[in-house]
């Protein structure tokens, strides 16, 4: 999709998901990303009488870090947006490093949207992210679903997550900013090569083994629909009873699956009862799963969820 606000306007209107007079918040590091996105959802916003909370987040990684945040709340006062500057608690401060960085601004942002009831949160994540995580992922022995990287929309603790640049390229954005004369920030650690990040966006500057991944992340985008319903109907194969509190799984039928598959199946158990970011390790799942295959199983725990055997039934529960 081109960049521009009439297609811009069109996705989101298409969606359908949005109340009458929405509040959204969009989260703004000042980077040409989050700028542009940023100036199209205060137009877009207006045209439906809602409300934007645009959503700095200092977060204390590098010296200046308060300098900068002042610095891209006056770009968006000159663009006529309010913003709010969200500082981070020096005793929940964690390790200072652009992964830990990330975490920290996106449990911030979150923490605000629950506060303030706000239901819709974009984030500026574009096409060249996504394949810049695939290949990190990739690198690191990531699973076919991890490998899937950054989704469109997903949900976190009942806030909905947009990224609706997911499939717009960085160049797009960037004629875009040009073409209405925007001011955005260059973050310096983006050019810092200790980060895997920033090593594997230099690598994908060659445009040979740039073209090489692209192929190789689509053709599993595309395998992607048809992985998750292999998934979801060995799940119902095996489910027994679903409550508010609790799941049934028939022990015997799982077992006929392939570990991998039951890794799979276990997660999305675990997922029905918790909206954690932060998923259970999978050498602690392969664990319960060794664990479970003995006739002497009892109980186990997993993420603060207890899975209890009786007779032929797993029963998944939180107490």
């Amino acid at each position: 999709m081109l960049l521009n606000d009439i297609n811009f306007f069109s996705y989101l209107n298409n969606l359908k998901c949005f109340e009458k007079y929405p509040h959204v918040a969009v989260g703004v590091s000042g980077g040409p990303d989050s700028i542009a996105l940023v100036y199209l959802i205060n137009k877009w916003i207006k045209s439906k009488q809602g409300k934007l909370s645009a959503l700095i987040f200092d977060h204390k990684i590098r010296n200046n870090s308060e300098k900068e945040s002042y610095y891209v709340r006056d770009i968006l006062r000159d663009l006529n947006i309010n913003p709010r500057i969200l500082k981070i608690k020096k005793n929940t401060l964690i390790k200072k490093n652009m992964e830990h960085a990330r975490n920290n601004r996106f449990d911030g942002i979150i923490t605000f949207c629950k506060k303030n009831y706000i239901h819709h949160l974009f984030l500026g994540h574009h096409f060249d992210d996504n394949l810049e995580t695939y290949l990190i992922r990739k690198i690191n022995g990531s699973n076919f679903e991890g490998l899937g990287s950054m989704e469109e929309i997903t949900y976190f603790k009942k806030i909905q997550i947009l990224r609706p640049f997911i499939k717009i390229k960085k160049k797009s954005i960037l004629s875009f900013n040009k073409k209405n004369k925007l001011i955005f920030v260059n973050d310096p650690s983006n050019k810092d090569v200790n980060y895997t990040r920033v090593k594997v966006r230099n690598f994908l500057q060659n445009n040979k083994y740039k073209k090489l991944i692209k192929n190789d992340f689509m053709n599993l985008k595309k395998e992607m629909p048809y992985y998750r319903y292999m998934i979801w109907k060995c799940l119902i194969d095996t489910v027994a009873e679903i409550k508010p509190k609790s799941i049934k799984i028939k022990r015997n039928t799982l077992l006929k699956f392939d570990d991998l598959i039951i890794e799979k199946i276990i997660l999305l158990c675990l997922k029905f009862f918790s909206d954690n970011k932060y998923k259970a390790r999978s050498s602690k799942i392969k664990l319960f799963i060794s664990e479970m295959k003995k006739s002497s199983f009892k109980i186990f725990n997993l993420t603060g969820v207890s899975i209890k055997k009786n007779d032929d039934l797993l029963t998944f529960f939180q107490k």
